[in-house]
């Protein structure tokens, strides 16, 4: 059987033109993309009325898209911020056991005019330090993607005996109970007698990742305090204060984000 001439260019189906739904909620700051697309699953998420079944729909647009029956406003300029988280937070929105969210004490940190903020990534109940926050699903995704590269620094202070030598080994990164974890640039600041203080530099961020590596050199964390993002550092921020990251490096290095260049 002779074989199908190829079908002509002007009969082939269009790309649709847009993104998919689940990507438009989180850039306007609804939830991140995994939470919109299990909003959309739950049949919260709505075009003209009716209900979306799959978070793979493209769109030009959020016109006629609503949330729990709510019409989802247009997209606002992309905005962070850096909380300096205190310990004893859980960096969620709610907490089944009850503890207080970073939500408790964003209310008086943020400024005012602030709106919806996602954080970006977690920090342990017990970690405290630099925490961004955005109003951009999109954004918040790009920085927290082991892919993108952005290195997280750390100040842990920990009892027990730990060389130089053997924190520089750690970057060649280090299998613990069958996770592997990335590159990480250690470096002993100071010891006295058993109390060590170790700056800790990761770009992968798993979970509990600088406890654990410190836990299977021996050593017991009893603080741990993230002093840098990418370029964007604690500094002398008030620990339960937030400030709103503006000017030109930060407008420079989200342009970098979005084109997949970052600038960190």
């Amino acid at each position: 059987m002779p074989s199908q001439p190829p079908r002509p260019a002007s009969q082939s189906s269009p790309r649709p033109a847009g993104e998919r739904i689940a990507k438009l909620l989180a850039r306007a700051g609804v939830a991140s993309r995994r939470e919109a697309e299990r909003m959309i699953a739950e049949g919260r998420v709505a075009l003209h009325g009716k209900v979306l079944e799959t978070p793979a729909t493209i769109l030009p647009g959020l016109a006629g898209v609503t949330v729990d029956g709510k019409p989802v406003a247009a997209p606002e300029p992309t905005r962070l911020f850096a909380f300096h988280k205190p310990a004893g937070l859980i960096t969620a929105a709610r907490d089944p056991a009850g503890r207080p969210t970073i939500y408790h004490a964003l209310r008086n940190a943020l400024p005012p005019g602030a709106g919806r903020v996602m954080p970006v990534g977690r920090l342990d109940f017990n970690t405290e330090g630099l925490l961004l926050l955005t109003n951009d699903g999109a954004v918040k995704r790009q920085l927290e993607l082991p892919a993108s590269g952005i290195p997280r620094t750390y100040r842990a202070r920990a009892f027990g005996t730990v060389s130089q030598r053997q924190l520089d080994e750690l970057i060649e990164g280090v299998t613990i109970d069958g996770v592997r974890y990335g590159r990480i640039d250690a470096n002993l600041e100071r010891a006295r007698g058993r109390n060590l203080w170790i700056e800790l530099t990761i770009t992968e961020g798993k979970n509990r990742e600088v406890r654990r590596v410190l836990e299977h050199l021996g050593l017991a964390v009893n603080r741990l305090i993230r002093t840098a993002y990418g370029p964007f550092l604690l500094g002398d921020l008030p620990r339960g204060q937030a400030v709103e990251l503006t000017g030109k490096p930060v407008a420079r290095f989200l342009e970098g984000l979005a084109k997949g260049e970052v600038r960190a």
